[in-house]
């Protein structure tokens, strides 16, 4: 097939089946933590996130990304000289680490040992014959107040890795943002999305060294920084030219991309905080384009 038959077919997401079990490993983990009965006490909201709700996972490697958030504590980043006390608020009585404890408790209670992995952020409950594998984050909820008002802040989520760093994450703003775009883009961001990752797999199945260790939210977010005017060609060729050009010029220094943003537009993509490079990014899109032979 040509590139263009090439990227058509994985403009697709999940098929019907990958799809349900899709759906079964979500309903699966939330019946899991209903049924702790601590938790079952807890003001706990459990949602998806990712690009499961995104609608931007491609075929073959689905999983689902589930937040388990505790609603009643919150990790809380306030304006330059405010604390607690400004906004009326007392330390929670639950820990992080116990509430993580609780959730991986309920897991292992409802799957078994055998099919739930804690790793640093998340626990792993691995796929069977009926779900796929399913990403269980525990946290709080975050909090950044923009005023002195105690209404005034951006929500999201916070949670602490078992070697003690706080990572804080907008999965809301992620979504909307998203929507927005793939609207204003009359829905092809999302496609182009599709492509990449499955572009960036088939450079790693083909030893690509560059396409190693490429998060596919990086790849998102690269993407969504690309100007809405970009996906207006007439072929996914063309759309995946452009994305990959843009991306790879604005990557060639840190001041290009230095105000460039995640899709919350709450975090900035190329930070020291965060899990990649702009350098990294910057080789990902350069044997992209090599590999796919754009002239």
């Amino acid at each position: 097939m040509s590139w263009e038959d090439t990227f058509v077919s994985w403009t697709q997401g999940p098929g019907k089946t990958e799809e349900e079990k899709c759906q079964n490993a979500e309903t699966s983990v939330k019946k899991a933590i209903a049924a702790n009965d601590e938790l079952a006490k807890m003001d706990v909201t459990v949602f998806t996130q990712g690009s499961y709700l995104a609608r931007t996972n491609v075929r073959i490697e689905s999983d689902v990304d589930l937040c388990v958030r505790l609603n009643s504590a919150a990790f809380c980043e306030y304006p330059e000289g405010k604390t607690d006390k400004d906004y009326g608020l007392v330390n929670s009585s639950t820990t992080f680490a116990y509430f993580k404890n609780l959730v991986g408790n309920a897991l292992t209670s409802y799957f078994g040992a055998k099919s739930v992995k804690r790793g640093k952020k998340a626990f792993d409950v691995k796929a069977t014959a009926q779900r796929v594998d399913a990403d269980v984050l525990p946290a709080f909820e975050h909090r950044r107040y923009v005023s002195n008002e105690a209404w005034q802040y951006h929500q999201g989520i916070a949670f602490k890795t078992d070697d003690g760093r706080l990572i804080k994450n907008w999965p809301e703003q992620n979504y909307q943002n998203g929507v927005e775009k793939n609207d204003h883009t009359s829905r092809v961001y999302k496609r182009v999305v599709r492509i990449v990752k499955r572009l960036r797999n088939k450079m790693e199945d083909d030893e690509i060294v560059a396409a190693r260790d490429s998060p596919s939210y990086l790849i998102e977010c690269l993407v969504w920084n690309v100007p809405n005017e970009g996906f207006n060609h007439r072929t996914h060729s063309a759309d995946v030219r452009y994305v990959l050009a843009h991306t790879f010029d604005a990557t060639l220094n840190d001041e290009r991309c230095n105000e460039w943003g995640e899709i919350n537009e709450l975090k900035y993509l190329f930070r020291q905080s965060q899990p990649w490079t702009r350098q990294q990014a910057h080789s990902l899109l350069s044997a992209a384009w090599d590999y796919v032979d754009f002239e």
